[in-house]
C-alpha cells in the first residue's frame, strides 16, 4: 500500500536503490551482482544507515563490457548469496518508496530475483530530469556533474565509483531533492512527485525468447547511468 501521499515528500519512507547485474543479455538468467539501499531522512540521504553488498550469483561471470567495473567472479566468490541477503533487503525495501535512476530496469530485476519483496511505489529520477529539460545528458553522472553534486557523492560514497551500486544510489539520493527544488520551489507532496515521476509497480519481468531485450543496467556504449 502506498503511504499517505498528500503530505510533504520528505516525510515519506523513501529509499534510493541501485542494482548492478550480469546483463540483460542473460535474459531470465540475469543475476544481481551488487545492491545498495540508501534511506532518506528529511529529504536527504542517510548514508550512515545505508546498506551495500556484493552478491555471489553462484556461477562464473564472464568478462563483458557492460558489467560494472570490479564485479568479477573472483571478487564475488566470497560474497553472500541471494537467499542470504533477502531478509535484510526485504526489511529495508518492503513498504518503502524506491527511488532510482531509470528505476524500471532495477525493479524488473529485483522483482524477478526477489518476488516476495514488495515496495510501496517507484519514483524515477530519470523521468523527472527529462521533464525539467536541464540542457544536459540525462545520465546519472552527467546530471550530478551539471547540478554540482559530484563532490558530495564522492564524499558520501567514498571508495565507490560511477556504475557501482553505492555510488549510483547515493548520487540518486542527492539528485532527487535537487530536481524537486527546481520543479517545485515551494515544496512538493508525495502525490505530486508520484504523478510526475512515478512508475507502475505492476510490471512483469520480461520473458525470454521474443520481444526486445530489456535495457542493461550498465552499458558503456549507451549508458543510462
Amino acid at each position: 500500500m502506498t503511504p499517505g501521499t498528500h503530505g510533504d515528500w520528505k516525510t515519506a519512507p523513501l529509499v534510493a536503490l541501485d542494482l548492478e547485474g550480469s546483463g540483460a543479455q542473460d535474459r531470465e538468467g540475469e543475476a544481481i551482482l551488487e545492491i545498495a539501499v540508501v534511506p532518506f531522512t528529511d529529504g536527504q540521504p542517510d548514508t550512515a544507515a545505508a546498506y551495500s553488498t556484493l552478491i555471489n550469483p553462484g556461477r562464473t561471470i564472464p568478462r563483458r563490457p557492460w558489467i560494472s567495473p570490479g564485479l568479477t567472479t573472483a571478487v564475488l566468490a566470497a560474497a553472500p548469496g541471494p537467499a542470504d541477503i533477502e531478509p535484510e533487503l526485504a526489511r529495508r525495501v518492503g513498504g518503502h518508496v524506491i527511488v532510482g535512476h531509470n528505476v524500471g530496469v532495477d525493479w524488473r530485476l529485483l522483482h524477478r530475483r526477489h518476488p516476495a519483496i514488495a515496495p510501496a511505489a517507484l519514483i524515477d529520477t530519470l523521468r523527472l530530469a527529462r521533464h525539467l529539460k536541464l540542457g544536459t545528458r540525462n545520465t546519472l553522472s552527467s546530471l550530478t556533474a551539471h547540478l554540482e553534486l559530484t563532490s558530495q557523492v564522492e564524499h558520501l560514497a567514498a571508495g565507490s565509483q560511477p556504475h557501482r551500486a553505492l555510488w549510483d544510489a547515493v548520487a540518486t539520493a542527492l539528485l532527487l531533492p535537487a530536481l524537486i527544488a527546481r520543479c517545485w520551489p515551494s515544496g512538493a507532496t508525495l502525490s505530486a512527485l508520484l504523478d510526475a515521476a512515478g512508475i507502475d509497480l505492476a510490471t512483469d519481468p520480461p520473458k525470454s525468447g521474443g520481444g526486445p531485450v530489456q535495457e542493461t543496467l550498465f552499458d558503456p556504449l549507451n549508458p543510462v547511468r
